[in-house]
C-alpha cells in the first residue's frame, strides 16, 4: 500500500548526522531537528553536543541496541499524540549498521509516516574514492566479532563478483585484512579511515599490500574490497543449484534461469524446465 511522505500526519523522521566534519550537517537536517517534538538517540550526550552546536534545544530519548524494543510504546504515545519526532545515531544514517531499525519498523506497522533524510554515510565515500568498480557492489556492514564466524561469512562471500563494502573496528582490521586474504585470495582493496575528518586516511593496493601498512592505525574504517574476478564455471553444480546461486544474490528467479542460460549456453526454456522439475 503506497503511503504519501509528507501529508501533514504525525512522522518519524530518520535524520543523518556528521561521521566527523560539522560542516557536512545539511540545512534540511538543521530544520527537523528544530521542528520535530522530541529526538531519539542513540547516546543523548553525544546528540546534546550536536544540537547544542546548532542551538538546538529538545528533549533527547535514549534509543540503542539495548533498549530500542522497550522503546516502541514510547514512540508509538509520540504518534499517537500527534508528535513529530526525530531519530539520530551518534554518526551518520541511522539503521544503517546503527540503532533504529526497530522503531521505524515500529511506526511503518502503525501506519505512521517514516521519513529518511539523505545526509552523511561513511560508505559511499569510501566506494567512490576507492578506485575499485562502482557499478555493481554489496555493503555489508560488520562482519562477526568472532573470528570462526567471521571465516564463514567470507567462505559464503568469495564467489560474490561485485564490489564488496564492509565496516570495521581498528582492533579488528589486522585479523579481518588476514581472514581475507586466506579465504579471497590477495585482491585489490582500499581502506578508508577517519572520513571527513582532519586526518583522513585511503590505503589502496592488495591485501597483503594494506596489511604491510595498516598495523596502529587508528579510527573508524571502511574497507572496500574487489569483487570475485576468477572466471567462473558451474560444471560442478546442477541447473537447480545454479539458480539458487544467483538468487542467493539477490537476483529474482526470472532473472537467475536467465543468467543460467547465459552461462551454460543453454535455451532459457531448457533451463526453466530443468529448475522447476528438479524443485518438485
Amino acid at each position: 500500500m503506497s503511503q504519501k511522505s509528507y501529508n501533514q500526519t504525525p512522522t518519524l523522521y530518520l535524520i543523518p548526522t556528521p561521521i566527523g566534519n560539522l560542516d557536512d550537517m545539511t540545512y534540511r537536517a538543521v530544520k527537523i531537528l528544530n521542528e520535530v517534538d522530541v529526538i531519539f538517540s542513540e547516546d543523548t550526550r553525544v546528540t546534546k553536543e550536536l544540537l547544542h552546536h546548532f542551538n538546538i534545544q529538545k528533549k533527547c530519548i535514549a534509543s540503542h541496541d539495548h533498549n530500542e524494543a522497550t522503546n516502541k510504546e514510547k514512540l508509538l504515545s509520540y504518534l499517537e499524540a500527534g508528535n513529530n519526532v526525530g531519530l539520530v545515531s551518534d554518526r551518520g544514517t541511522p539503521v544503517i549498521s546503527d540503532p533504529g531499525e526497530v522503531l521505524a519498523r515500529t511506526a511503518i506497522s502503525a501506519g505512521y509516516n517514516v521519513v529518511g533524510l539523505p545526509g552523511a554515510t561513511a560508505l559511499i565515500p569510501a566506494l567512490i574514492t576507492s578506485g575499485i568498480e562502482t557499478n555493481h557492489f554489496m555493503f555489508y556492514g560488520f562482519l562477526d566479532h568472532k573470528e570462526g564466524k567471521r571465516k564463514k561469512e567470507l567462505e559464503e562471500l568469495k564467489d560474490f563478483r561485485y564490489t564488496l563494502i564492509f565496516y570495521e573496528a581498528p582492533h579488528r582490521i589486522e585479523k579481518t585484512l588476514k581472514n581475507m586474504l586466506d579465504i579471497f585470495g590477495n585482491r585489490k582493496v582500499s581502506l578508508s579511515r577517519e572520513i571527513s575528518k582532519k586526518y583522513e586516511e585511503i590505503y589502496r593496493g592488495t591485501l597483503t599490500d594494506i596489511l604491510k601498512e595498516i598495523p596502529g592505525a587508528k579510527g573508524e574504517m571502511v574497507l572496500v574490497v574487489e569483487g570475485n574476478k576468477d572466471e567462473q564455471t558451474f560444471d560442478h553444480l546442477t541447473i537447480t543449484e545454479h539458480v539458487n546461486l544467483y538468487i542467493k544474490e539477490g537476483k529474482t528467479s526470472k532473472e537467475a534461469i536467465k543468467l543460467v542460460a547465459q552461462d551454460r549456453h543453454l535455451p532459457k526454456s531448457e533451463v526453466y524446465n530443468a529448475y522447476h522439475i528438479e524443485r518438485s
